[in-house]
C-alpha cells in the first residue's frame, strides 16, 4: 500500500505542469516579464478566484487556482491579462489604509481593454467563450456608457476570475515610509523597448552579429515616426515591411515606390533621394492603397486608370492632414475633393488620353498599388491581412481621436467606418431588402372556401383563408438574371435558392423573370418554387443587361412600383434603372458603373 501511494505522489500533476507552460510562454514576453509580480497558488488563499483561472491584487500578486486544469495557451492569456491589469494601472499599488474598490462597470471595462489590448499583443489563447472584438474608447469611457446603458452579456465576464472580480485592490502594510513599485511606467518603457527591437530585426536595421543598431535610412526614419508620433497610420507601420532593393527597383520599374496589400510589403527606390517629410509622404500613400484595399475594389475597371483616381483621392487626403512634404510631380487636383476613388474614375474615364499620360509613385503608364508580392530575398507569406488592415486603421483612428492630433479628410473617416464595421451577411442584407421593398400579400377570408380545419368539425363553419388575384401584380417584384457564359453553376443556384426561399417565405404568388445574355429573354411569371427548381436557364453569350431592364419597364403587366433585382457577376453593360432596385453580385466583383440600388454580394 505505501509503495503504490509513493507512486501516486511521484506522479507529475497534469495541472501543475500546464501551468508552469504558461508562465514560461509569460516570461518570454520582454514586455510581460518587466511587470514584476508574484504568483500565489496556495490551495488555502482567500483570494483565490472560485469561478475562474486568476485575480491580481494591488499588492502585485496574481493568485491563480491551484487544481484546476487548462491548456498552457489558456493559463499564458489569463496570466498575460492580470499582468496587463497592474501595467495598465487598473489596480495601483497604494499605502492608503483603505481602498475603495471599483464597481462591476469599472472592472468590465477595463477587461474589455485588456482583452482589445491582447488582440494586437496576443500571448496564448483566449477562452472560446469571449467574443473575437471589442467596442473602442478608454476604461472611463466605456464605463460610463455601461453605467447608462447596461454592460452587454458578451462583456459582462470577460475577466479570468469567471463571475468574480479580478482586480483587487488591497492594503499592503510594507510599502509604509518607502515608494511603491510603479508597474505602469516599467511596463510602458518594456513595451516600447521590445516594439522597437521587433521593428529593427525585421526591418534589418541591427547587425545580426553584433547586435549593434545599424544607421537608419531616410525610409526608416519615416516609419519610425509614424510608430511614435502618428497614431493613426502607427499600426500599419509597425505591421508592413519596407523592402528597400534597388536591382528589384530597377527590374520593376519602380521609379519612388510600389506596394503589394496582399504580401504587407512597401518596396522603394533608395536610390531616389527624397526628404525625410517626403518619404513620410511616400509611406503614408501606399500604407493607405494598401489599408483600403484599393487593388481589390478596382474590379473589372482599368487597372492604371482605377490607379490613377486612388492616386487622387489619397494624396488629396494626405495634402489636408499635412502629413509629410508631397514630392514633385505626384497627382494632386482640388476639384477632385469629397469624391470616392470610384467617383473619381467615372470622372476621368471621360478623357483617358490626357490621364493615360500620367505618373503614379511607380512611375509612367505603370501602378503603384501591385497584386502579387515581388520575389526577393527574405519573402515571406503573410495570412489574414484583411484583419490586420482593419485593425490597424480603426484602432489607429481610436487613438488619433483621443490624442486630438487633428482633423481628418470626412472621406477617410467613413471609409475607415466602414472598414471597422464588417459588412452583414449577404443573405440577411437580401432579407432586409425583400422585407423593404416587397410587399406581403394581404390574405382574405371568405366562407366560399372552407377552411381545411372544418374537416374535422363539420358541423362548426369555418371561412378559408386565399389570396385574391388583385394581390399577385401587388406583392411581386421583378429578376433579371445574367445567363452569360462568365456566371458559374455555383452562383447562379445560390441566387436564385435565395431569392426563392425568401419569396416564399413571404407568400409572394409569382415573381416576373427575365433571363439575359446578348438578348433578353421573358420567362414571365413564376412561382417561387419554379424560380429555384424547374427553370431552365437560357442563353450562354455576350451580356446586355439593359434589354432585360426595359421589357420590364415597357411590361404593361408588371407594376411600374415594384422593385427589380440585378444578378450579374459584373461583367455587364451600364444599367439605368428607374425604378427601386437592389444587385446580387459575387464577392470580389465590381460593377462598371456607379449603382444607384445597394449593392448585395454574395459570399
Amino acid at each position: 500500500m505505501s509503495g503504490g501511494h509513493g507512486g501516486r505522489r511521484d506522479r507529475p500533476d497534469p495541472a501543475a505542469e500546464a501551468f508552469a507552460a504558461g508562465l514560461a510562454l509569460v516570461k518570454r514576453n520582454p514586455a510581460l516579464a518587466a511587470v514584476e509580480a508574484e504568483v500565489c497558488r496556495r490551495k488555502k488563499c482567500a483570494r483565490t478566484p472560485a469561478g475562474g483561472l486568476a485575480a491580481v491584487d494591488s499588492g502585485g500578486v496574481v493568485h491563480v487556482h491551484p487544481t484546476k486544469r487548462a491548456e498552457p495557451a489558456q493559463w499564458a492569456w489569463s496570466l498575460a491579462h492580470c499582468l496587463l491589469h497592474l501595467g495598465f494601472g487598473h489596480v495601483p499599488a497604494s499605502t492608503e489604509r483603505v481602498r475603495t474598490q471599483p464597481d462591476r462597470y469599472a472592472r468590465a471595462a477595463r477587461c474589455a481593454v485588456v482583452n482589445r489590448f491582447l488582440l494586437t499583443f496576443p500571448v496564448g489563447r483566449a477562452p472560446d467563450h469571449l467574443p473575437g472584438s471589442y467596442p473602442g474608447g478608454d476604461e472611463a469611457e466605456l464605463a460610463a456608457r455601461w453605467r447608462r446603458d447596461g454592460i452587454p452579456a458578451a462583456y459582462e465576464h470577460c475577466g479570468t476570475a469567471g463571475e468574480h472580480p479580478d482586480q483587487l485592490l488591497v492594503t499592503w502594510p510594507s510599502w509604509e515610509g518607502s515608494t511603491p513599485p510603479d508597474w505602469e511606467t516599467a511596463f510602458a518603457h518594456a513595451l516600447t523597448r521590445s516594439v522597437s527591437a521587433s521593428m529593427d530585426d525585421a526591418g534589418g536595421r541591427r547587425d545580426r552579429r553584433t547586435g549593434e543598431r545599424l544607421p537608419q535610412r531616410p525610409w526608416d526614419r519615416a516609419l519610425n515616426w509614424f510608430v511614435s508620433s502618428y497614431p493613426l497610420l502607427g499600426g500599419l507601420a509597425a505591421g508592413l515591411t519596407v523592402v528597400a532593393d534597388a536591382e528589384l527597383a530597377r527590374a520593376q520599374g519602380i521609379a519612388i515606390a510600389a506596394v503589394s496589400a496582399v504580401a504587407g510589403e512597401i518596396y522603394v527606390n533608395p536610390l531616389r533621394t527624397l526628404t525625410d517629410g517626403e518619404w513620410r509622404f511616400v509611406l503614408a500613400h501606399e500604407m493607405l492603397h494598401a489599408a483600403l484595399r484599393h487593388g481589390e475594389r478596382r474590379g473589372p475597371r482599368d487597372p492604371f486608370l482605377f490607379n490613377v483616381a486612388a492616386d487622387y483621392v489619397v494624396n488629396g487626403w494626405l495634402v489636408e492632414m499635412r502629413v509629410g512634404d508631397m514630392p514633385e510631380g505626384l497627382l494632386h487636383d482640388p476639384a477632385l475633393a469629397g469624391l470616392s476613388v470610384e467617383e473619381v474614375h467615372d470622372r476621368i474615364a471621360t478623357d483617358l488620353r490626357r490621364h493615360r499620360r500620367l505618373a503614379t509613385l511607380r512611375g509612367r503608364h505603370a501602378g503603384d498599388i501591385l497584386g502579387d508580392a515581388l520575389p526577393h530575398p527574405g519573402a515571406k507569406p503573410y495570412t489574414d491581412l484583411d484583419e490586420f488592415y482593419r485593425r490597424g486603421l480603426t484602432q489607429g483612428f481610436e487613438l488619433h481621436c483621443a490624442g486630438e492630433r487633428g482633423l481628418l479628410p470626412a472621406g477617410l473617416v467613413q471609409e475607415i467606418r466602414t472598414l471597422a464595421h464588417p459588412p452583414v451577411p449577404w443573405d440577411a442584407r437580401l432579407a432586409r431588402w425583400f422585407d423593404a421593398y416587397v410587399p406581403r400579400p394581404e390574405p382574405v377570408r371568405s366562407y366560399a372556401r372552407p377552411s381545411r380545419r372544418q374537416a374535422s368539425t363539420p358541423d362548426i363553419p369555418r371561412a378559408g383563408r386565399y389570396f385574391p388575384e388583385e394581390e399577385v401584380p401587388r406583392c411581386t417584384f421583378g429578376v433579371v438574371l445574367d445567363t452569360s457564359g462568365s456566371m458559374g453553376t455555383p452562383l447562379l443556384g445560390k441566387a436564385l435558392g435565395a431569392i426563392a426561399s425568401y419569396a416564399e417565405a413571404r407568400d409572394v404568388p409569382a415573381a416576373r423573370v427575365v433571363f439575359c445574355d446578348a438578348a433578353a429573354y421573358d420567362a414571365g411569371y413564376l412561382p417561387p418554387s419554379e424560380i429555384a427548381g424547374r427553370v431552365r436557364v437560357r442563353g450562354r453569350g455576350g451580356t446586355l443587361l439593359q434589354p432585360g431592364i426595359d421589357l420590364l419597364h415597357r411590361a404593361r403587366d408588371f407594376p411600374p412600383d415594384a422593385p427589380v433585382l440585378v444578378i450579374t457577376d459584373g461583367w455587364c453593360d451600364v444599367l439605368r434603372v428607374r425604378r427601386e432596385h437592389a444587385y446580387l453580385v459575387p464577392l470580389g466583383a465590381s460593377l462598371p458603373f456607379t449603382p444607384k440600388g445597394p449593392v448585395i454580394r454574395l459570399t
